[in-house]
């Protein structure tokens, strides 16, 4: 018999009682046999954890004190556990009962892969990608990262375009695997980031070193999206637009870093302005704030950055051109229609 690696899906909870009364029995169903499932409990007050505690006594719960948010406490969890692989799985996502097996045996067939992602559906449509990881995570030149199957707010229909596993940029931290020896290589995520990017952070961080990020067309799951922040909300804005100027400045070149957010600011100002036509001022502020944390923390940042050896960056995934530019004003809205080499 094959020793299959151990693993371990560990679920993030902060007040989620009703998401895991909706998907936890369809993560319990799955059929990967060398298995713990695990909720990491970000100190709920919705009954969650008893409910978990009287319902699945095979689920394992392991407490924090405080909220830590999405990055220190995935951090504050998987420090206390062994496991070969951790998934860290979202609680609105359900899954397939045979999600985990195509994937892990995606990873284990080359060293390199530290990361992989499933296909991404959405729970509310199956037959459409999902906001957050789709097929897969891009990213620009300018630093905006973006999905294979979603570009901005356009969702593709899932015709099996996206069929085949490949390597991508990053891997959607709404069903995030990774090999235990490079989550404690990378120290995890940065708990600074608090939540929003810092998955993308990590997958840029292991780029760096050369690794691979999949994405692994032969598991899918469906996620719901927005669970603990709407779309909407000033604070996700805030957190957007903040870690993604943090991100630039840890893992470019410092001199390339410098030009971008340079750029970046000024695309920022276009943005907040818009949010002021479009009656969201509370959005526009969002940003004023994000920059000014942004600002203050610069120096905290870079003593952050990686040192960046060019020959070992593992540059895949990487769009050579502008998103902004290739939605907004040349009006490609799918994947396949970006022409830039990657």
């Amino acid at each position: 018999m094959i020793n299959l690696p151990r693993v371990a899906v560990v679920i993030l909870n902060w007040n989620g009682l009703d998401y895991l009364k909706q998907f936890l029995p369809s993560v319990c169903a799955s059929t990967y046999s060398n298995l713990d499932i695990i909720i990491g409990d970000n100190a709920s007050s919705d009954g969650s954890v008893v409910f978990v505690h009287d319902n699945y006594p095979q689920v394992k719960i392991i407490k924090n004190d405080r909220n830590y948010g999405f990055a220190g406490g995935y951090n504050k969890i998987l420090s206390q556990l062994d496991h070969q692989y951790f998934i860290l799985l979202n609680s609105d996502v359900e899954v397939d009962p045979n999600w985990i097996e195509p994937v892990i045996s995606l990873m284990e067939s080359d060293s390199k892969i530290a990361v992989a992602q499933p296909k991404i559906l959405s729970q509310a449509n199956k037959h459409s990608f999902e906001y957050a990881g789709a097929a897969g995570g891009f990213i620009d030149y300018f630093g905006y990262p973006f999905c294979r199957g979603r570009l901005f707010d356009t969702l593709e229909l899932d015709k099996g375009q996206y069929n085949e596993s490949s390597e991508v940029f990053w891997a959607s931290g709404a069903a995030f695997f990774i090999k235990r020896s490079n989550w404690l290589e990378m120290n995890g995520l940065d708990a600074d980031f608090f939540a929003h990017m810092e998955e993308i952070d990590l997958c840029w961080r292991l780029k760096n070193e050369g690794y691979k990020i999949m994405y692994c067309a032969d598991s899918q799951v469906y996620h719901v999206g927005g669970g603990t922040l709407q779309a909407e909300s000033p604070f996700k804005t805030y957190l957007n637009f903040r870690n993604n100027l943090v991100l630039l400045q840890k893992n470019l070149p410092a001199n390339r870093a410098f030009f971008i957010i340079f750029i970046r600011f000024w695309l920022d100002f276009i943005t907040l302005i818009k949010f002021l036509f479009d009656g969201k001022p509370k959005n526009a502020l969002a940003i004023s704030k994000a920059h000014v944390y942004f600002l203050k923390n610069i120096f905290q940042n870079i003593s952050k950055a990686q040192k960046i050896n060019k020959s070992k960056f593992n540059r895949f995934g990487l769009f050579r051109g502008s998103i902004v530019w290739e939605y907004f004003v040349k009006k490609n809205t799918t994947f396949s229609s970006l022409k830039k080499t990657f």
